[in-house]
């Protein structure tokens, strides 16, 4: 998934640890877009392909996702993440024609349990939630083990017991802030805009479906909440591509709290974040 994996659990539950990757290495083996023999790379090419149960439910969940986000989370968008900017391969700019001639649209997805297909000029990219199913899979199976695990996947992070968490400054080697989960079986997504990009951060990988266009208005999204990782990691990539207004009406709609860290500096904390967290350290001032 083109990030490191990291599981922790207590020293009388490592025999389980080893089962938690694999099951996060079959994911990578039916999601990824660059792996050649996985089941979404292969939907890229032939346009057509039978399903397994984690290509399905990962396109299932994503067409929920889309209707969720009024069309702002849309795994189509490969078709310039994949097809223009070749993110995570041989780079490029993408030129203003390019991202104008690009197709992309939900509606060109078709899929049954097991089987889908696609229109012409559409790519899917599952990055904006990938990780975050990934993160659930394995947590499900440590859940059914009684094991209080931790499971994160770069941005992604699943606390089944209350844990501490940092998040990193975009600008900077140092924090941006710290906390504590108030609650287990929790989840913690970070998106930004400043890990991947081609020349500058204005041509980022976090693209606007409607615009076809790099989101240049935040920087970074955090989200906690209850709600499973993959939605908490669609929403967060959701949002950030949002106008700022409808971005926030958005994440107050839903059962989570939030730290977005604007291009402009301020930082914006929702009102609920005492919910999820007993603690918030921000540049050593502690709000509760």
């Amino acid at each position: 998934m083109s990030t490191f994996i990291t599981i922790s659990v207590d020293e009388k539950d490592t025999h389980l640890v080893e089962h938690g990757f694999k099951i996060m290495k079959d994911i990578e083996a039916s999601l990824s877009s660059y792996k050649k023999s996985a089941v979404i790379y292969m939907l890229n090419r032939d346009k057509k392909v039978k399903l397994d149960n984690y290509s399905y439910q990962a396109l299932k969940q994503s067409r929920e996702l889309y209707k969720n986000s009024d069309g702002y989370f849309d795994i189509t968008v490969g078709s310039i993440t994949k097809d223009l900017y070749h993110f995570g391969e041989e780079e490029r700019l993408a030129s203003i024609k390019e991202l104008n001639d690009a197709k992309v649209n939900f509606r060109g997805i078709h899929f049954s349990k097991n089987e889908a297909s696609l229109d012409d000029g559409i790519k899917i990219d599952l990055g904006g939630i990938g990780k975050g199913f990934g993160v659930d899979k394995v947590a499900g199976y440590f859940r059914a083990n009684s094991v209080e695990a931790r499971i994160s996947a770069s941005g992604d992070i699943r606390c089944l017991d209350v844990c501490s968490i940092d998040v990193q400054d975009p600008f900077s080697d140092a924090k941006l802030l710290s906390f504590k989960t108030s609650k287990k079986d929790l989840g913690i997504t970070t998106s930004g805009n400043y890990n991947r990009y081609v020349k500058s951060i204005k041509n980022n990988h976090l693209i606007n479906p409607k615009l076809k266009r790099s989101q240049t208005k935040f920087v970074s999204i955090t989200l906690i909440g209850s709600i499973s990782s993959s939605f908490l990691d669609a929403y967060a990539t959701a949002a950030s591509v949002m106008p700022p207004k409808k971005a926030y009406e958005f994440l107050d709609s839903q059962e989570l709290a939030y730290i977005v860290l604007q291009s402009d500096g301020d930082m914006k904390i929702s009102s609920n974040i005492g919910e999820y967290t007993n603690s918030l350290v921000i540049n050593n001032a502690v709000k509760k």
